[in-house]
């Protein structure tokens, strides 16, 4: 067997915060093989990040030793980082420089000889699909082509081993695919080694081994479907008749035995803690029309049955009093040929959708489709060039900040004060909905507990992990009591238990008649939308329910697609259109 590319032998981290040690490593070892892609999966606070900049030498353990490429990081840091490329979560790129200019400067940063330079450039470019970009200002990139060059400049210098901090996050399928077939047509042309963290345990199932962390401490490593066989009699597919799928999901969630139940559309997956078949009776006392499935299990079911504590989400419910909530299903959403221009560049153009209340409203589209655009506009945060676009009943060209104060809006990076507290950014917003006194202290307090953000009060905003800074944007949101909520985004980058949390409350509001607009790029989140529609390129390509757009995609081929494969296949055929009209 090849020597190893990267060895931990008893590794442990701990890092200061507020006085008290937090242990980000405790007594890791694992080893992973050349010419391999691995994956690194865990929650949020795992210890994934810490272990990359410890194998990028950025970082030096208390106790242990770590070997790169037969290179001991603590002893040769420098010939380290010379060897591998090391593609942070927050890559930095250069915005106000052109594509060429961000790749000059990182070739100039490593090293890369001026007469290798042309070829390396060409050959990238050629393969990010950027060639015809090189000019353009890197902050004027969509999100996907932004991870693009970031990835193209972690491979200038072609390194032995490749390491990548959650490379995906916040770019859509059809970019995810791209960024994927880059990186295993490097494994197989030079032989490169990749070591990859991601939020999407889809991908966690294209790698050739996955090692799975949690609070720090290794749980375990081997192939992907070694892991999914442990949870082998475990998952069935579930549907009812007459039963909504959110109401479907929330009754699963809390029925004997069930350790998981995801939303798919439709149907709801069911993880089950014991390899017993259940039964319609013991599921859903009394309810018609129980159809339940055996299926094959997959990674993400191990996942959740290794690391979910034995909860169920589907109890979580939202106190919140809404005004003027009748009961009723008016629209309380409307776009008609919507329009926004920047100069002669039409980002949005002619959309049109409505809302009724009580409803989960998908948008979704690939990076650059004019989603945040639109949502911008919803909320009055941007004028609309043409059109005609009412929020609650307010005409936003002329009542938008009477709109906004009944809307709320969780913004894609997560609208927090770094710098203050949970308590701090509580009171902060709630004061700026206009809320004080006892009406102020009673919120406080149903945020506090509502998002188990009580031990965490006195912490900073900025200290805190990805999904508890997702559960204070999100609670900072609800402080006035929205009839209507923007979420741009509102779990990019986000762990999967931390998604189910998110979804077990939006679910909740969305019972109690709060009406919601979410962007994804969460393919299978789409699944918990009661309509959606598909942007591209500023227009809408689709509307209707997730099982439409599913039946669009179906063929002989893939008799039962997911939305993903409806969202690619939809924006394949909007580029080859796109082609044929060039040609």
């Amino acid at each position: 067997m090849n020597a190893a590319a990267l060895t931990f032998s008893v590794v442990s981290k701990t890092f200061r915060s507020e006085g008290r040690q937090v242990q980000a490593l405790a007594q890791v070892s694992f080893a992973i093989q050349p010419g391999r892609v691995t994956g690194l999966i865990g929650p949020d606070g795992a210890g994934k990040t810490t272990l990359m900049r410890l194998v990028a030498g950025l970082l030096l353990p208390d106790t242990g030793a770590i070997s790169v490429l037969g290179l001991d990081t603590r002893a040769r840091p420098l010939a380290v980082q010379s060897c591998i490329g090391y593609m942070p979560q927050r890559f930095g790129l250069y915005e106000d420089l052109s594509v060429q200019e961000n790749l000059d400067l990182y070739a100039d940063l490593q090293g890369v000889a001026l007469t290798q330079r042309p070829a390396r450039y060409a050959q990238l470019m050629r393969m990010t699909g950027l060639d015809p970009f090189t000019r353009r200002l890197a902050g004027r990139l969509s999100g996907g082509m932004k991870q693009k060059l970031g990835l193209a400049c972690a491979l200038l210098r072609a390194p032995q081993l490749l390491v990548l901090d959650e490379p995906t996050v916040g770019v859509d399928p059809v970019s995810r695919r791209e960024l994927w077939q880059i990186v295993y047509r490097q494994v197989q042309e030079t032989g490169m080694s990749v070591l990859l963290s991601t939020a999407y345990l889809d991908e966690a199932e294209r790698c050739d081994e996955v090692i799975l962390l949690h609070q720090g401490k290794l749980l375990g490593q081997g192939e992907p479907a070694q892991f999914s066989r442990s949870v082998a009699g475990r998952t069935f597919q579930v549907s009812a008749k007459g039963m909504s799928h959110r109401r479907l999901q929330a009754q699963l969630s809390r029925a004997p035995g069930v350790l998981d139940a995801l939303s798919e559309g439709e149907t709801v997956r069911l993880v089950m803690t014991a390899p017993v078949a259940p039964t319609a009776e013991a599921l859903l006392p009394g309810q018609a029309g129980v159809d339940i499935v055996p299926v094959a299990p997959r990674f993400e079911d191990a996942f959740v049955a290794r690391l979910k504590k034995h909860r169920s989400e589907g109890e979580t419910r939202l106190s919140i009093a809404l005004k003027n909530n009748t009961g009723d299903r008016d629209v309380v959403i409307r776009v008609d040929k919507l329009q926004r221009r920047f100069g002669d560049f039409i980002a949005v153009n002619n959309v049109s959708f409505s809302v009724r209340r009580g409803e989960i409203f998908g948008l979704l589209g690939a990076n650059g489709a004019g989603k945040s655009t639109t949502f911008r506009m919803l909320c009055g945060l941007l004028p609309a060039s043409g059109g005609e676009l009412a929020v609650a009943g307010h005409d936003l060209r002329r009542a938008a900040a009477t709109a906004r104060g009944r809307i709320g809006y969780m913004a894609q990076k997560f609208s927090l004060y770094t710098n203050l507290s949970v308590i701090q950014n509580l009171r902060f917003f709630s004061s700026a909905y206009g809320l004080r006194g006892k009406q102020q202290k009673a919120r406080l307090d149903w945020a506090l507990t509502t998002f188990e953000l009580g031990p965490l009060r006195n912490a900073n905003a900025g200290d805190l992990a990805l999904g508890y800074k997702q559960r204070l944007s999100f609670a900072a949101t609800l402080m006035h009591e929205p009839e209507i909520l923007f979420l741009d985004e509102p779990t990019s980058g986000v762990d999967p238990l931390a998604r189910r949390e998110f979804w077990a409350r939006t679910n909740a509001l969305a019972e109690a008649g709060v009406t919601v607009l979410v962007t994804t790029h969460f393919m299978e989140e789409a699944n918990y939308c009661d309509r959606l529609v598909i942007m591209a390129e500023g227009e809408v390509l689709a509307e209707g329910t997730p099982l439409q757009m599913k039946t669009r995609a179906r063929s002989a081929k893939n008799p039962d697609p997911t939305m993903e494969d409806a969202f690619i296949q939809l924006i394949e055929q909007r580029q080859g259109k796109t082609a044929d009209v060039a040609a």
